[in-house]
């Protein structure tokens, strides 16, 4: 998802291809670009050392950061509708989560029992509770996002 705001600030940072292209020029945005370069070497980084078997974790506090800096970037170059794009998985991994706990307290209030829609939520585990490997969720995530990444990329010339 990294790749696509590099993509995207730097076509904002430069007048005449954000022109081109129909987005909206943001003087400056070139410092993005080198930051969100800079965030994509980080993620290499951390990539390299949590592959199976996992030696770093990032937890809440790297990937909450990470994703406020994306969701910045995004209202910052004036493009937050291709952070959901970009960000297909990771939203359906919130979706799952909100879809369940608001059917489970809807059917609890109006049936008397709380019923799920998943097995388990956020949706990776409940693909895991369906008899898949982990690296088979993982591996399957990782394409699912490079798809994402390329939908959002080609919303450039659908304008």
């Amino acid at each position: 998802m990294t790749t696509v705001f590099i993509v995207f600030t730097y076509i904002a940072g430069n007048a005449e291809i954000s022109k081109y292209l129909n987005v909206p020029h943001v003087p400056g945005a070139g410092e993005l670009t080198v930051f969100c370069s800079a965030m994509f070497g980080a993620s290499l980084g951390f990539l390299w050392y949590n592959c199976h078997p996992a030696q770093v974790f990032m937890g809440d506090t790297g990937s909450l950061a990470l994703g406020g800096a994306l969701g910045i970037m995004a209202v910052l170059i004036h493009q937050p509708f291709v952070l959901l794009i970009a960000g297909g998985v990771f939203v359906a991994e919130a979706c799952s989560v909100m879809m369940q706990r608001g059917w489970f307290k809807y059917t609890k209030r109006t049936r008397g029992q709380g019923q799920r829609i998943f097995l388990v939520a956020p949706l990776h585990h409940h693909f895991e509770k369906k008899g898949w490997y982990e690296s088979q969720v993982v591996t399957r995530f990782y394409i699912l996002c490079i798809l994402c990444a390329l939908v959002a990329l080609s919303t450039l010339k659908l304008r």
